[in-house]
């Protein structure tokens, strides 16, 4: 086997000198780093010193996916990047992500994204404007980067961390959950001329009409209908419906995968989902959490109030949930920080089983109050990190914003 450069690689020191499955993550850094070259089977289970068969079960086991599947997303999610980017001929992208015949490479790659590299890199150069996170969220579901999105390092710091040299108009926000600044914006995205333009219903008639005035634009119903239907909207807009399902149909295997682990690790583990603002704290629900936790992974809560509702509880109403597991979000605010603070120093806090157990689980804002595909499957995959202490995070990191 050889490196980049072409010198020989080295796996004797990737060998685990430990038990397999705790050096899995090693064998699986190093598919990272050599997914351009020829990987078999049969050598990935020499470097972990165990058995093909073994290995082939056991790393389905441990990241949710087989290791030809994990190979095959490196692969195809870093040809992405050179479609979109490079401007380079497919036979030597084909080359560069380890598929030594181009015609293979077309078939292979048509099969796991739904439609042609070709096909790809010509819809990828077409110019989207966002007019929220969630429109952010489910654009890149469809291998859509916008032109134009709201961006901040405070309240997306997901999307502003991959996608900031990207995104060539950052759109000025002050919390995209609730408010988008539309007059402020509007000059960035006339300076960009993008083709199309999408948005929520959300918008006013009159916002709505000015942006209609200047492109192409849809406004993708978000109160009624669940983030599947929204991302077939958008797709449908876009031409781009075989992406959607496609993104679906992989979010759904994802699901049936971690359910089965988390449920061998929770066993009948009850949650409830907290959240500290200012002085006070609240049960907190919303849409997205209710389809994570509650219909796909079917997690037991011991409290859900209404989305709107976010009730305020005390510490012995806590008590009297008894939850097995928190989930926690501690607002930003300076406030909040020293009340979460001063709490942990409360007896009555400290008493709480899921603080004796260990089982409070800090969650931030980004993803689990953007409503959209992108941040379900973030939300899939930090909820496999948090109670299995596993997550492949293949959709998550490589196919959108890997460097």
């Amino acid at each position: 086997m050889r490196t980049d450069n072409g010198q020989a690689a080295d796996i004797s020191s990737c060998r685990p000198r430990r038990n397999p499955k705790a050096n899995l993550a090693k064998i699986k850094e190093y598919m990272d780093q050599h997914y351009n070259e020829p990987l078999s089977i049969k050598q990935l289970a020499q470097m972990a010193n165990i058995s093909p068969k073994y290995f082939v079960d056991l790393f389905k086991k441990t990241f949710g996916q087989s290791a030809m599947e994990y190979l095959t997303d490196l692969r195809i999610n870093r040809a992405k990047r050179y479609l979109a980017e490079s401007g380079e001929r497919l036979r030597d992208i084909a080359a560069k992500v380890g598929y030594s015949d181009e015609f293979y490479f077309s078939r292979k790659f048509k099969k796991e994204v739904g439609v042609s590299p070709s096909d790809f890199a010509k819809h990828f150069k077409k110019r989207i404007a966002a007019c929220s996170a969630a429109v952010t969220g489910h654009l890149l579901a469809l291998n859509v980067v916008p032109i134009a999105a709201p961006l901040d390092p405070k309240w997306t710091p997901y999307y502003y961390n991959a996608y900031r040299t990207q995104i060539k108009a950052h759109l000025t926000l002050t919390d995209p959950y609730t408010s988008w600044q539309f007059e402020s914006n509007l000059d960035k995205i006339i300076r960009i001329r993008p083709d199309a333009i999408v948005g929520t219903d959300q918008l006013l008639p009159a916002e709505k009409d000015k942006l209609t005035d200047m492109a192409s634009s849809f406004f993708v119903p978000t109160e009624k209908l669940g983030w599947r239907d929204q991302l077939r909207m958008i797709a449908r807009f876009l031409d781009r419906e075989d992406q959607a399902e496609m993104w679906i149909r992989r979010y759904e295997q994802r699901v049936q995968s971690a359910r089965e682990q988390i449920e061998a690790k929770l066993g009948h583990d009850s949650i409830l989902v907290l959240r500290i603002y200012g002085q006070a704290i609240h049960a907190y629900w919303n849409r997205g959490l209710e389809d994570v936790l509650h219909r796909d992974l079917r997690i037991r809560t011991v409290f859900r109030p209404e989305p709107s509702e976010h009730a305020q509880l005390t510490l012995e109403q806590v008590a009297e949930l008894d939850p097995d597991r928190i989930l926690l979000v501690v607002c930003p605010e300076a406030s909040s920080r020293a009340y979460w603070l001063a709490l942990q120093h409360k007896a009555a806090w400290r008493q709480l089983k899921a603080v004796t157990n260990l089982n409070v689980h800090l969650i931030s804002a980004d993803p689990w109050f953007e409503y959209s595909a992108m941040s379900i499957l973030r939300m899939l995959d930090e909820a496999m990190l948090l109670f299995t202490g596993k997550c492949p995070n293949v959709l998550l990191d490589r196919t959108h914003g890997d460097a």
